[in-house]
Order: C-alpha cells, then structure tokens, then sequence
C-alpha cells in the first residue's frame, strides 16, 4: 500500500477510536449536567436519554480534520477551511443552544441561513457564482435553499435510535470513494482531501453508532443532527462542482440531488402529508417515512437496516453512474429513483400513523 493509503486508513481508524472512546465520558457528563431528552408524546423512546451524542461527534470530526490539514501538502487553514470550521462551529453551537434551552424556529432558521453563507462566500469566489447557474442572484439563493434544507431534512430523519448515525457514516464513506473516482492529474490534492475529511467524518458517526443503535445509550441531539445536515450539504456542493468540471456538462449538479435522495424524499413526503391534512409542518411527530417502515415491520432495529440498505444503493448507483460520465443517464436514474419515492411514498402514507397534540392545528372558532 502507498503513503496515501496508510493516510487514508489511518485517519478511518484513529476517527472512529476518538469517538468510540469519548462518547461514554459525553454520556457521563450529560446525566450529570441533565442534558437529556425527556419521553415526550412524539418521541419513540420511554425514558430520558442523555443529548451530547453531536459533541462527540463533532469533537471526533474536527480534530482529526486539523490533522487532515496539517498532514496533506500544500494544504493549511486558508479561506476556506477557515470558514468551513467556523460554519460547523456554530451550526453545533446552535443545535446545543437549540437542545438545552429551546430556540425559536425563526432564530434557528437564521442561524442555518448564516452558516451556510459563510461556507458558500468563504469556498466561491464570486465570479464563480455568477457563472454556475447564470446569475449569483440564482446561485446564491438555490445554494443556501439546498444547505438548509438538507439541515432540516437530515435533522427531521433524527427521529429512531440509530437511523441517522449510520446513515450518515455510509454517505460519509460515499463522498470519499467519489474523491477516489474522480481525482485526476489536475485535481489530485483537492480529492486527497475531500477523501480525508469524508473518512474523518464516516469514522467520527460510525464510531458513535454502537452507542446510538437501538436501545440508544445517547442520542445525537439538534447539534448533531444539524452538524450532519451542514456536512452533507456543503459536500454535496462541492461534489457538484468537482463532478461538473471533470465531467464538463452542468447535468452532473443532479449529482448530490441522487447521492442524497432518501432525506430529500423524507421530508417531502412528511410535508406533503402534514400540510395535505391539515397538521403543522415544522412540529415534530411520528409520520416520517422510519415511523411508517417500524409500525408495518415492529422492528426499530430492521427498520434502520432497511434504511441503511437503501442508502447503500443510492451511493453506489451515484458512484457508477459518475464513473460512466453520462449525463442522460443520470437523467434517467434521477427521474426513476423519484418515481421509485412517489410510489413507496404512496404506500408508506397508506400506513396508519399517530398525531401528537403538539402537531395537531387547533380550529380558529376554538381559538375565541
């Protein structure tokens, strides 16, 4: 094996063992400080459970990513990473605020909103906003709807003991083998890094895993789940760019829209319901498409296998359909994987669910 293999290997490892190894001492200091999540009508599990699993997480992350910067050359904490670090920092930040005290959806949507522009004007210069999608006033705008909602979405699908830890580790492991297929002559040093912090990212929520897999020790909590939302969304940016330039057709910015289908298709199929049936979109309830899957099988821990199972699928059909490089089928697949969610949404709506009180809109001549 080369030097950068052992790199590779290396940073996977060391990852996982960080957190694998903190996680216990977060759970710790999480009962002693109360900070758990409390049973609730809306929730799944019946007793409170410490909220740190995020810390963890992040912690894990973003050590082993200072390491990344100072082991790959030419690479130091320029721009850039500068404002990637400083974006993930106060995503966490939030989501810690958000799990110890509550926040206003409006503040928190403020908060997701600033991250993401710091990522975006810190990674592009303008000029080349200007020029993706033909105007900055277009670019901008679709960038920044495309981080928040994959926030949301990802934070949303933090609804059953282990769905988005795992999850998160095999779009993780993804990103990295898309560094893998497309590092070219040109581009070697931007994907030997993509690589590395995809790695340090899939180590950090697979060594949380074993904690979080039903019956969950800990919980990854808003910090964690937004954390993950930030990652796979600026990724999936960054993906789109590198996948368009290699290709030199703009239809691989369907790229990352493929790679992160099933949260895409999670919370279309939660808001489509809600609002079809009259219910408040943004309260949590137990009418995600997991909910639907555990209450047809009776199973939290099939039901996160099922979940992981078609994740797996997803990135592979990514994968091989970059790796061909046409743009029509990518088109194509884009095209039936949504017909695939339009008809298993279908069915999964057809499963009975539970209303809690909190989604519930209660009828304006109640209100007088």
């Amino acid at each position: 094996m080369n030097n950068r293999t052992w790199e590779y290997l290396g940073v996977f490892i060391m990852s996982w063992l960080l957190v694998y190894g903190l996680t216990p001492l977060m759970i710790r200091l999480a009962n002693a400080l109360n900070f758990v999540d409390k049973p609730e009508a809306r929730k799944m599990h019946l007793k409170s459970v410490p909220l740190m699993g995020g810390l963890s997480v992040f912690i894990g992350f973003l050590l082993l990513t200072l390491y990344d910067v100072a082991i790959t050359a030419d690479r130091s904490l320029d721009t850039p990473m500068l404002g990637y670090l400083l974006g993930s920092v106060l995503i966490v930040t939030i989501g810690l605020i958000d799990d110890r005290r509550g926040m206003h959806p409006l503040v928190k949507l403020l908060g997701q909103v600033s991250v993401s522009l710091i990522f975006i004007l810190s990674n592009f210069q303008l000029q080349e906003l200007d020029q993706i999608f033909g105007s900055i006033y277009i670019s901008l705008p679709l960038m920044v709807f495309w981080m928040v909602g994959l926030m949301n979405a990802l934070n949303f699908l933090d609804n059953m003991d282990g769905i988005l830890s795992g999850m998160a580790g095999i779009l993780g492991l993804g990103y990295f083998v898309f560094s893998l297929t497309n590092t070219t002559s040109s581009n070697g040093a931007d994907m030997a890094f993509i690589g590395l912090i995809s790695l340090s990212f899939a180590g950090s929520t697979l060594g949380f895993l074993p904690y979080n897999f039903n019956p969950a020790k800990i919980f990854l909590g808003d910090a964690g789940s937004m954390f993950i939302g930030y990652f796979l969304s600026s990724m999936g940016i960054l993906m789109a760019r590198f996948a368009v330039i290699t290709r030199e057709n703009n239809v691989f910015y369907l790229l990352p829209v493929l790679f992160l289908s099933y949260a895409i298709f999670d919370i279309s199929l939660v808001s489509y319901t809600r609002k079809r049936d009259g219910r408040h979109v943004m309260q949590g309830g137990k009418d995600h498409s997991t909910h639907r899957i555990y209450t047809a099988l009776g199973s939290i821990k099939v039901t996160a296998l099922i979940v992981y199972t078609i994740n797996i699928l997803i990135v592979l059909t990514t994968i091989i359909i970059f790796i061909t490089g046409k743009p029509l089928l990518l088109l194509i697949t884009t095209v039936m994987f949504a017909a695939f969610f339009l008809v298993f949404g279908r069915k999964l709506d057809q499963i009975p669910i539970v209303v809690p009180g909190n989604q519930q809109k209660v009828p304006k001549q109640a209100q007088r």
